[in-house]
């Protein structure tokens, strides 16, 4: 049935989330007992894009076993990156032209308080084409899970999958691990995913109210 489809559920909790708040609008209970359950689902996607990413790139690499086959994927891959990354900021930039949003809030942008991105500003400011590279590489191999830089996760998963492609029958063996570990995560996955509606719900009814 319709209503047992996962992207039905999610656009009902939207559908409801807005219209509770909507009603209630200004209500402190909406941001106190609604805002967690958008933030926790967020938390619980964040928490397994680790290791999901890196069990795909890590099992894709090693059955290709040609890493010349690999490095026309990665171009290509790359450039898809590219187009789509252009063409999003584009379609941003004439959506904030055109429609302006936040334009009929009234709110004076000189009133408002800086600091919360003056951190983000100084960081771009000295970001570069060296720092960034270097950045890319983790302090040690679990660093790049524990602070969540997905960067140096695809780093790391690179170069264990070309590992794994080296070695042989050991190679082979670990292969069937990280294989059957992927199965483990993408199952966390769908278990995840249940949870959507019950998040889009808080964040809607948070942000509307």
């Amino acid at each position: 049935p319709f209503y047992t489809q996962l992207y039905f559920q999610v656009l009902t909790a939207i559908l409801v989330g807005g219209l509770i708040g909507h009603f209630w609008r200004g209500e402190p209970w909406i941001a106190e007992y609604l805002k967690p359950l958008g933030d926790g689902f967020v938390k619980l996607v964040k928490m397994i894009i680790a290791p999901v990413i890196f069990l795909t790139i890590v099992v894709g690499i090693a059955k290709m076993g040609d890493l010349r086959h690999v490095g026309r994927i990665g171009l290509k891959a790359l450039i898809y990156f590219e187009v789509l990354t252009t063409a999003a900021l584009v379609i941003g930039l004439v959506v904030a032209n055109t429609l302006q949003p936040g334009a009929g809030m009234g709110i004076d942008p000189a009133v408002l308080d800086s600091g919360a991105v003056a951190q983000y500003r100084k960081s771009a400011e000295q970001q570069g084409v060296v720092p960034f590279l270097l950045n890319i590489i983790p302090h040690d191999f679990l660093a790049a899970f524990t602070e969540g830089q997905l960067l140096q996760v695809l780093l790391v998963a690179l170069l264990a999958g070309i590992a794994l492609t080296r070695i042989g029958a050991s190679g082979e063996r670990l292969l069937g691990v990280a294989e059957d570990l992927s199965h483990v995560f993408f199952a966390i996955v769908g278990m995840i995913m249940r949870l959507a509606p019950i998040g889009a719900f808080g964040a809607m009814a948070f942000t509307i109210g």
